[in-house]
């Protein structure tokens, strides 16, 4: 317990760890691959139990910010240079099918104000970077879209410090609990995804 205690602390501790942060999640917009939500909830996991004897240890407040921050960014860069991109943009979602579909339920989101869309893809695999991808490709306006990708990141990154924090509260600040708050996480973006591809329900003809 004590050495897994000063191993996820020692992981976290130092200023250095916003930064990473940070970049981890304004980088995953474009490689989905990156660890960002396991590093969000990883030193929210050693901010629950964090004493006075543990100054450099994150603090929650400045860590949700950190995230939340980083991923409205990331997505808004996603969006201009999808935007600016023109034609090969263009080719490179025709050629993706997850892209293409996101486009086009995103557009239709949009257009009835149903922007729930861009909240729900900040939790489902990827799904960031094609409704981001596919907002500037489809041209869509900034005030349509940046709104809800505000909602979206204060969201996300509410419930993975929020996992990270409640896991340390229970668990400890172990490794076992960062795991189970990371598994709660990928759980959620199962769901998302879930909604996400379900068919729109088709609407009831008039008798």
């Amino acid at each position: 317990m004590l050495d897994s205690l000063g191993s996820l602390r020692s992981l976290t501790t130092g200023p250095w760890i916003y930064p990473v942060v940070a970049a981890s999640i304004l980088l995953d917009v474009f490689l989905p691959v990156l660890p960002s939500g396991f590093l969000v909830i990883t030193a929210a996991t050693a901010a629950a139990t964090a004493t006075a004897a543990t100054p450099d240890v994150p603090s929650i407040l400045p860590l949700l910010l950190c995230a939340a921050s980083a991923s409205v960014l990331g997505d808004f860069l996603a969006y201009r240079l999808a935007l600016r991109g023109g034609a090969r943009i263009d080719r490179a979602i025709a050629r993706s099918r997850r892209l293409s579909v996101a486009q086009e339920r995103l557009g239709t989101a949009l257009a009835r104000g149903g922007g729930l869309l861009v909240v729900l893809a900040r939790f489902a695999p990827a799904g960031r970077s094609a409704v981001s991808l596919g907002a500037g490709a489809a041209k869509r306006r900034v005030e349509e879209f940046l709104p809800w990708s505000a909602l979206a990141g204060v969201t996300w990154a509410s419930y993975s410090v929020g996992l990270g924090w409640l896991g340390g509260q229970w668990l400890g600040a172990t490794w076992f609990s960062a795991g189970v708050s990371t598994l709660a996480l990928f759980l959620a973006g199962g769901l998302a995804a879930y909604l996400i591809r379900r068919p729109a329900a088709a609407p009831a003809t008039a008798s």
